[in-house]
């Protein structure tokens, strides 16, 4: 149990049988009436946004999350296949708790989301930037730069890129996790 005075960014907590993460809260306290906090949530298991008031002092309770490395070897039938850095035990992963994870390549450490009284996962983090080979994308055209146009780029885990027109095939470049957009080139 954790009262509003101990909010911060990333406490977890259980609601509406889901486990949310702060993202933001503000405590308030208006010239008229008792002081509240005002918080954004976001859920780890469903991804769902929830805005939420808690009269200062309430008591909530808290999920203890843990964040372990992992290191992501292959995917198969059975789902995404991680090793534990520290155990090396290896455990198997749902697609649909992978944000973007068409960006995925093997060998590449994340971090993974475990419930610390259950030992499940909930999440698996990418880091914030990945480094990946461009497979095929078109030939960019002589003089076409006049505005910033964009043109598909498939990077060797598969997914599409949208890239500048002078990125060229067999060249790496770096991709923003968050949103799976070009970053830049890797020199």
């Amino acid at each position: 149990m954790a009262s509003t005075a101990d909010f911060k960014n990333g406490l977890c907590l259980v609601m509406n049988n889901d486990i949310y993460s702060i993202v933001e809260f503000q405590h308030v306290k208006p010239g008229k009436g008792p002081a509240f906090v005002r918080t954004k949530m976001k859920g780890i298991t469903s991804g769902k946004t929830l805005d939420k008031t808690f009269n200062a002092g309430e008591k909530v309770e808290t999920a203890r999350v843990e964040k372990r490395p992992h290191q992501f070897l292959y995917a198969d039938d059975m789902g995404y296949n991680f090793m534990d850095t520290t155990t090396f035990e290896q455990i198997s992963i749902q697609e649909k708790l992978i944000e973007r994870a068409n960006l995925l390549k093997d060998g590449q450490l994340c971090d993974i989301l475990i419930h610390d009284e259950t030992e499940t996962p909930l999440a698996v983090e990418l880091p914030a930037f990945v480094e990946l080979m461009i497979t095929y994308t078109e030939p960019g055209i002589k003089g076409d730069t006049a505005t910033n146009a964009l043109k598909a780029a498939t990077v060797e885990t598969g997914a599409t890129v949208m890239v500048p027109l002078f990125v060229e095939q067999d060249i790496m470049i770096k991709v923003d996790t968050r949103d799976g957009s070009y970053s830049e080139r890797v020199k």
